[in-house]
């Protein structure tokens, strides 16, 4: 069986853990909601897919290379809730005791370096696995990369068949499509009045954005073409801000992600400090059976 490597959105699915789970405090009254939905997300996975390889991959700085194409990129976004922002260096403490690599860079967003990640491991015959709820990954979903999409309370393995049945094109025409529907999570303008359903046929019309641009005229209905002429420089930017970049430089290579048995000393102390109660008896009675952890390498 090929090896996976399983990369995690880390704040896709911490946000997901904290607005999941509403209400949670720890002995000393402080909120470890985020800590434990996350902490349990991350254990499922693993016993679900077992990962020879798996990183939490953060966002790190301001993203100039998107705001320098967009200066209101993202601007509309709130600052994260106190209630989460005082648990992250906990969750990092978790991360430490499962030993689940962190990866980060200055300025790169998350999104680039997974995609990154998940090209090269492909490129070796690895099947990668992207943990997140950003519907952007789609558009490098492949032959060896899928997307792990929660959804309610289940999680969905999205392959180029699930791309193309829930947007009506294939992964390679993502970018192009999302380029005319914009973003408001990112703050992207899209052409104005296009919805999913137009741009799903324009381009299974036309195939690639600059092929419609280019054939604008032959657009029969007078207001959509005079939309797309007027958005096409906009459009243009749009793609530049929705493509993943896959070639950010990393300074470390995929044997560096290899799973390691978790710190189940530092796991234990850590559910005691947050009153973990049913995580500290799995813990315990794994260590006592001597089955193997939910983190042991397949």
């Amino acid at each position: 069986m090929p090896e996976t490597v399983l990369l995690y959105d880390a704040y896709s699915l911490i946000y997901r853990a904290f607005f999941a789970i509403r209400i949670l405090t720890g002995p000393d009254g402080a909120p470890v909601n985020a800590i434990y939905g996350l902490t349990k997300m991350l254990r499922k996975m693993a016993a679900d897919h077992t990962p020879s390889h798996h990183a939490a991959v953060f966002d790190l700085g301001a993203p100039q290379k998107r705001l320098a194409l967009l200066p209101s990129y993202k601007a509309q976004r709130p600052p994260t809730p106190p209630a989460l922002e005082e648990q992250l260096p906990a969750i990092r403490e978790i991360l430490q005791a499962l030993h689940i690599p962190i990866v980060e860079i200055e300025g790169d967003e998350a999104d680039d370096i997974i995609a990154t990640l998940a090209v090269q491991a492909a490129n070796t015959g690895r099947g990668v696995l992207i943990a997140s709820s950003d519907k952007d990954f789609m558009q490098i979903v492949g032959p060896r990369i899928r997307l792990l999409r929660p959804d309610g309370k289940e999680t969905i393995i999205v392959d180029p068949a699930g791309v193309k049945t829930r947007f009506g094109v294939a992964p390679e025409q993502m970018v192009d499509l999302l380029s005319l529907l914009g973003d408001s999570v990112d703050n992207i303008p899209g052409a104005p009045g296009i919805g999913e359903k137009t741009a799903a046929q324009l381009l299974q019309a036309y195939g690639t954005l600059d092929n419609l641009l280019a054939r604008v005229s032959e657009i029969v209905k007078p207001k959509l073409r005079e939309t797309l002429v007027a958005s096409a420089e906009r459009l243009r930017v749009n793609r530049q801000l929705i493509a993943l970049q896959t070639d950010v430089p990393l300074v470390f290579d995929l044997e560096t992600l290899k799973v390691q048995p978790p710190d189940t000393a530092a796991l234990s102390v850590l559910c005691r400090r947050f009153g973990f109660k049913s995580l500290l008896a799995e813990l315990t009675a794994s260590a006592a059976t001597g089955e193997r952890d939910l983190f042991t390498a397949k």
